[in-house]
């Protein structure tokens, strides 16, 4: 279906300072004015008298110049005659009146800086002009809650911009002790006012990808559809816990749909059959420089209780069904479904707790919406049998102490659940596709990956890159390419000391629309080839000298050494084969 791109074209709201201030401003302005007015035509009108005796009557020009410097308080004097009594009474008169008339003006000024709308209109125009003289590209960030704050930090270690959007002034003034490495241009705004995301840079050209993250499925259910009309081409990942939502985002556009408690749901299933494949996982999606985390106990098979049959409740117990578990639901107002036991009351009965068996269960979620509720289940549930493997929902941020004071052993945090999955399609590309195929591989192949980046880069990951081979990226491997004579296990040699291997993994081989996970130094690479790799930064650094450096490939893949410069290859008659 096409559709007609929407222009948006400027906020009216950006260019209101000027018109506030002169609004604001006007009764000030005007009774100055009449002040020097009056003054300046009584000075004119009252006779003086020269050194000579004669009267004489003050110019314009000099009676205005006298007034200005009066007013201001800086007095140079009498001028051009020493005054009469007459002319120094109506100045008395006249430095009162602007006395009254100054502290009119100030006192109106501090009270229009003071303004809350006046305040707004200003930062609207320094982040129209921020935005405006941006030169690279950037992500508008609509929603700068604990989701939009975890991944903005995480996006600005591996270098990308950010414009962002919020409409709590709090978030937004977060941004000010955040130690970023790059300027954050955020604005206080309406994100529901379409004009607000042609200010933050949509429409420029500069903009890479819109990202809805806040907390109203409607709010981003609208950033979602502006993006689209706007900018289809443009990548668009949105927040959203509700399904019917996540239709209406997807019946307009094309966006990337997150949703934290289908992936929750998506990440147990795989922890219950493959523990090894959920442990790289964890790895990979937490962000660079981050510890191998360590293995833990695993959910284990059998009979769980789930409380609370909300839109977390269903979607995890879908996803636990499709797991083979066998499940008892307590909600106060589910109805029977065919899958699982449901138990109606409320959780925090002991008597509906009773009912539930727990003393026969192997696993408990305490997943309702209410943090409080949430741990009183988890102490109550161990009370009851205290080898139950516990997964809790928490809420809200500021709870965290008391669920790490809990010791949960699998913990939902919603906003980190959407970090982990935005940053891992934005950070690299082919690490998101790596992730999407990784679980078929088996749990035995993840094992002998985690293995492999063990003992190669420690148990700390220190970053993810991807390496394409065309001839801007890698001009010195053309020759090897072409012929047919780059084996990948040669090109991660050490330029230094080819006996030695680089610290780096290859994760994922894309050729054309084929993937190939965990190739091996076998593997003949081709011109157009992609390739995902994992280690130390030292070895991106090393790998990118082997890809531009002519004769530091040569030695690399083939191991024969060619002098650098010119005049030694012309006294040693040696050249590259590359040339």
């Amino acid at each position: 279906m096409n559709r007609r791109r929407v222009v948006l074209g400027p906020s009216t709201e950006t260019s209101s300072t000027i018109f506030l201030v002169l609004r604001r401003m006007r009764a000030p302005l005007i009774v100055l004015i009449v002040i020097f007015a009056v003054s300046v035509f009584g000075l004119t009108l009252i006779p003086g008298r020269d050194a000579a005796g004669h009267s004489v009557r003050m110019s314009v020009f000099d009676a205005f110049y006298f007034m200005s410097y009066t007013a201001t308080t800086i007095g140079y004097g009498e001028l051009p005659h020493p005054f009469t009594a007459a002319q120094r009474m109506w100045v008395m008169f006249a430095i009162y009146l602007t006395v009254i008339g100054w502290a009119y003006g100030i006192g109106s000024l501090l009270t229009l800086v003071q303004d809350r709308t006046f305040r707004q209109a200003l930062a609207l125009q320094r982040f129209t002009r921020t935005v405006a003289r941006l030169r690279e590209p950037f992500l508008l960030m609509v929603g700068f809650g604990q989701t939009g704050r975890l991944l903005a930090e995480r996006l600005d270690l591996i270098g990308r911009r950010l414009v962002v959007l919020d409409t709590a002034s709090g978030n937004i003034d977060s941004l000010d002790i955040g130690a970023y490495h790059a300027d954050v241009p955020a604005l206080v705004a309406d994100v529901q006012d379409p004009r607000m995301l042609a200010v933050a840079g949509l429409e420029q050209p500069w903009c890479e990808g819109v990202l809805a993250l806040t907390d109203d499925d409607e709010t981003n259910l609208l950033v979602s559809m502006t993006a689209a009309l706007v900018r289809p081409e443009l990548p668009v990942v949105a927040r959203t816990v509700s399904p019917a939502i996540e239709h209406r985002m997807l019946a307009v556009g094309s966006p990337v749909v997150v949703n934290p408690f289908d992936r929750f749901g998506d990440h147990v299933r795989l922890a219950l059959h493959a523990p090894a494949s959920y442990r790289l996982m964890s790895w990979l999606m937490s962000g660079p420089d981050v510890e191998l985390p360590e293995p833990e106990r695993p959910p284990t098979t059998g009979r769980w209780v789930v409380c609370g049959y909300g839109r977390f409740g269903r979607e995890l117990v879908e996803d636990l069904r499709e797991g083979g578990l066998e499940l008892t639901v307590i909600d106060p107002h589910a109805r029977e479904e065919p899958g699982f036991t449901l138990v109606v009351g409320d959780a925090s009965d002991p008597d509906v707790l009773a009912r539930a068996e727990l003393a026969d269960a192997v696993g408990f979620v305490a997943g309702t919406a209410n943090d409080t509720t949430n741990l009183s289940l988890v102490a109550a549930a161990r009370r009851i049998n205290p080898g139950l493997y516990v997964t809790a929902r928490q809420n809200r941020p500021d709870n965290a102490p008391l669920f790490a004071a809990m010791e949960i052993d699998w913990l939902l945090v919603p906003a980190e659940v959407v970090t982990r999955e935005i940053y891992a399609q934005l950070s690299t590309p082919l690490l998101w596709r790596f992730l999407q195929d990784m679980p078929a591989q088996g749990d035995e192949w993840a094992a002998r990956i985690i293995d492999k980046l063990f003992d190669h880069c420690g148990t700390r990951l220190g970053t993810l890159w991807k390496v394409a081979f065309n001839p801007q990226d890698t001009p010195a491997l053309l020759h090897w390419l072409n012929a047919g004579e780059a084996r990948l296990g040669d090109l991660i040699n050490d330029p230094y000391d080819r006996s030695r291997t680089l610290p780096a993994v290859p994760l994922l081989l894309l050729r054309g629309d084929d993937v190939t996970l965990g190739p091996d130094g076998d593997v003949t690479l081709a011109p157009g080839d992609q390739i995902l790799f994992a280690g130390e930064p030292s070895a991106r650094r090393a790998l990118l000298e082997t890809m531009t450096d002519r004769t530091v490939s040569e030695y690399v893949l083939s191991g024969r050494v060619v002098p650098s410069g010119w005049l030694w290859q012309r006294m040693t008659g040696r050249r590259s084969a590359a040339r």
